[in-house]
C-alpha cells in the first residue's frame, strides 16, 4: 500500500497531482484507458464532522496497454480542477491480466488538518484518472457522491420517574458541523421524529414528528402509558446526514 498524500495517487510510493483539465470527458479509453468496476463508499454519502479524520473505500479496474503511473479515483465538480480536497491511498496492482489491474484506494478526508467549507456539502462527481509517458486519461465515471456535514441530536425526558397518564416532557436539540468554524452549530427548522422503545423491545417506534425552532430546540409533550426509553431520530438532507440521540429511559409507575 502506498503512503497517503494529499489530493493525488500513489502507486510504487511516487505521487502526482493532475491539473490543467478544463473539463473531464464522459465514457472510457479516449486516452488509450479504460476505467470500470468504479465505486466510492460503497455508494454511502460520506458524512464528516468538525474533527475527526473519515476514511472512505474506493475500488476500480484499470484496462490499459500503456505504461502507467498514479492511476486514482477522486471527487470533482465542474472541470477536473475543482476537486475536494482530501488524501488519496491507492493500492499496487492486483493483476487480472497482462493489461488490466484492479485497485483498491482510500479517500481521507480530515477537516481539522485543512480549511473546509460550509460550501462544498452536497453531491461530487467521481472521474477516475492515470498519468503515463506524454499524457494521461481522465475520464468522468457518471456516478454522484454526497458529502455531509455530521449532524447530532440530544435529549432529555422528564419527568423521571412518572406517574401513569402523567404527561412527558422530551427536550433535544439538532446541531450541524461548521466545517469553517470547525464547531457545531444550531440547525433550526428541522423536521425530527421522535421514538419509543418499550422495556424489553428490540426497537423504536416513531411517536410523532416535530419541527426543531429556529434555535434547534425540541420540545414536545407525550402521555405517559409505560417505562421505556424516548429518543430523537433526525434523517438528514442532501447537505447533512441523518443523527439519532441517545436513549432516556423513563420509568412509569
Amino acid at each position: 500500500m502506498g503512503k497517503k498524500i494529499w489530493r493525488a495517487a500513489v502507486a510504487g510510493g511516487a505521487a502526482a497531482v493532475f491539473t490543467g483539465m478544463a473539463a473531464v470527458p464522459a465514457g472510457a479509453a479516449e486516452g488509450g484507458v479504460s476505467f470500470t468496476r468504479v465505486q466510492v463508499n460503497g455508494g454511502k454519502p460520506i458524512v464528516i464532522g468538525v474533527s475527526d479524520e473519515v476514511a472512505a473505500p474506493a475500488s476500480f479496474r484499470m484496462t490499459t496497454t500503456h505504461k502507467w503511473k498514479y492511476p486514482a479515483v477522486f471527487l470533482y465538480r465542474g472541470n477536473a480542477g475543482d476537486r475536494l480536497w482530501h488524501a488519496i491511498e491507492t493500492s499496487d496492482c492486483v493483476k487480472v491480466s497482462a493489461d488490466v489491474c484492479d485497485f483498491s484506494e482510500t479517500m481521507y478526508f480530515d477537516p481539522s488538518v485543512w480549511d473546509m467549507h460550509n460550501s462544498e456539502a452536497g453531491a461530487w462527481k467521481v472521474a477516475a484518472e492515470v498519468s503515463f509517458q506524454g499524457g494521461g486519461d481522465t475520464d468522468d465515471e457518471g456516478l454522484t457522491v454526497y458529502v455531509k456535514r455530521n449532524s447530532r441530536l440530544t435529549v432529555n425526558a422528564s419527568p423521571e420517574p412518572v406517574t401513569k397518564g402523567r404527561t412527558i416532557t422530551v427536550t433535544g436539540k439538532v446541531t450541524r458541523a461548521n466545517w469553517e468554524t470547525r464547531k457545531y452549530a444550531s440547525y433550526g427548522g428541522r423536521l425530527v421524529s421522535l421514538q419509543f422503545k418499550p422495556t424489553g423491545a428490540t426497537s423504536y417506534t416513531t411517536v410523532k414528528k416535530v419541527y426543531a425552532n429556529g434555535s434547534g430546540d425540541l420540545r414536545t409533550t407525550v402521555k405517559a402509558s409505560r417505562t421505556g426509553t424516548w429518543r430523537w431520530a433526525y434523517y438528514g438532507n442532501t447537505t447533512t446526514g441523518p443523527s439519532t440521540s441517545t436513549g432516556d429511559n423513563v420509568v412509569v409507575k
